[in-house]
């Protein structure tokens, strides 16, 4: 990059002035970058191409209309600008330390072999792959529709616990089925481990994208792009696509969330017999992606043709099993999201309280999140009271999940009651914050 744009370090004046101090420790990013530019000469288009922003993003910062409180575009505004890990209330940025000073550790007494602590029950890795070797035979669509079932499976349980336990299992059973892939098999049979393989890479990349790991994320959503091109599986790929569109939302990406979720549709389109459930969906994260960039005309009609594509759907159509989740609460949840993303609370708050009254109880990752949303909405509109209260529900729903995505999104809210932290609510909420989500590291906040 141009050494204009190259990160460097800050004036020392700046890093103790008592303003930037401030400024930081309320993650003010809008008094933040005025100070850059008034005080170290970073003007907005350098941010924005140093923290991976849109300049429009960086200009909503400035002029107060928008926050940021993704932990991810935290850390790249510390890393772009050179802003102390301890300012931001992170921790300590790998660039803070000279390399000439790291530490080399020590060499780590030697451990046993992995196989001399497997118990003594249990075969060692080598035998299970010898008999697994001798009992293989062949496989028919009972194989296949028994993988099928352990992937709905895995969903279920990944909506009611979330998918950090499930993860070994599910990259076992990949690892498992990708090894089956090598052997030479009738077309039928062949092509359906395709489609297992790909289901099982996207749920395993969405398990690491839940927990907001978004470069593993990518990885096994890539994984699974490859594998569905094998067998020209359009409708899985514009899934696929789908998903990495609304991870790019959660990056602070919303020109590359647009492009990705483009792309899937695109893919719809072209494959045969794509069903109208399909495209309502797709409609809708393209919905997302609009309400991220706060283009509020293309938002309404994305919103307008993913109801328009859900009016036509019909019991008999042979929807993808992976397509399911999208029923009409699901539909109307997701346009209450979208009109939430662009600050149209009144009309987001209903829609959400609708879905919540109709949504399956046992799907307690999706309450705890359509409830953060619903709380977000009430706030918005200075209902602080009832946005405590609800809030508060979403917490019990998300401590009985795994869930890093769902928990910094209620991070975010307490982030929020800023302004009210004092009030009895409020100071309510926080205790049942501390008491049932525990701090994540390098964050001051519970």
């Amino acid at each position: 990059m141009p050494d204009a744009d190259r990160p460097q370090e800050l004036p020392a004046r700046l890093l103790i002035d008592p303003e930037m101090i401030n400024a930081c420790r309320m993650r003010d990013f809008a008094t933040i970058f005025r100070l850059m530019k008034t005080r170290a000469g970073i003007y907005p288009s350098m941010i924005a191409r140093r923290c991976e922003l849109t300049p429009n993003r960086v200009g909503e910062v400035i002029a107060g209309r928008r926050q940021l409180l993704h932990m991810d575009v935290i850390e790249r505004i510390a890393d772009g600008l050179r802003i102390p890990g301890h300012m931001l209330g992170l921790a300590r940025r790998p660039w803070e330390t000279p390399q000439a000073l790291v530490a080399t550790e020590r060499e780590a007494p030697q451990q046993p072999d992995p196989e001399q602590q497997t118990p003594e029950s249990l075969p060692s890795p080598d035998v299970d792959s010898i008999l697994a070797l001798a009992t293989r035979t062949s496989l028919s669509t009972a194989t296949l529709e028994a993988f099928r079932a352990s992937i709905e499976d895995y969903w279920k349980r990944d909506n009611q616990h979330g998918g950090e336990a499930l993860r070994p299992a599910i990259v076992g059973q990949l690892r498992y089925v990708v090894g089956l892939l090598k052997e030479s098999r009738a077309p039928a049979i062949q092509n359906g481990l395709y489609g297992v393989a790909a289901e099982l890479a996207r749920l395993t990349g969405w398990t690491h994208f839940d927990a907001r790991q978004y470069n593993q994320a990518r990885t096994y959503f890539t994984e699974a792009l490859q594998l569905a091109k094998e067998i020209d599986d359009r409708q899985f790929m514009a899934n696929v696509l789908a998903c990495m569109s609304l991870q790019a939302t959660y990056q602070d990406k919303p020109a590359d969330s647009l492009a990705l979720v483009t792309a899937a549709q695109d893919q719809a389109c072209s494959s045969l017999g794509t069903t109208p459930r399909v495209l309502a969906m797709l409609s809708m994260r393209e919905a997302f992606a609009h309400a991220t960039l706060g283009t509020r005309d293309s938002t309404h009609r994305a919103i307008g043709e993913a109801h328009r594509h859900f009016e036509q759907v019909r019991a008999s159509d042979a929807d993808p099993s992976w397509v399911a989740y999208f029923d009409e609460p699901k539909l109307l949840v997701d346009t209450g999201i979208a009109h939430g993303r662009l600050g149209e609370a009144a009309t987001a708050e209903p829609l959400i309280e609708d879905a919540l009254r109709r949504e399956d109880r046992t799907n307690q990752r999706g309450r705890a999140f359509h409830s953060f949303w619903l709380a977000r909405t009430q706030l918005d509109q200075g209902k602080l009271d009832q946005a405590c209260h609800t809030a508060t529900e979403a917490l019990e729903s998300a401590s009985t999940v795994s869930s890093e995505r769902v928990t910094g999104h209620l991070r975010e809210f307490y982030d929020q009651l800023a302004p009210s932290r004092q009030e009895p609510v409020a100071l309510a909420f926080e205790a049942r914050l501390r008491a049932l989500l525990p701090p994540v590291s390098g964050s001051p906040h519970p």
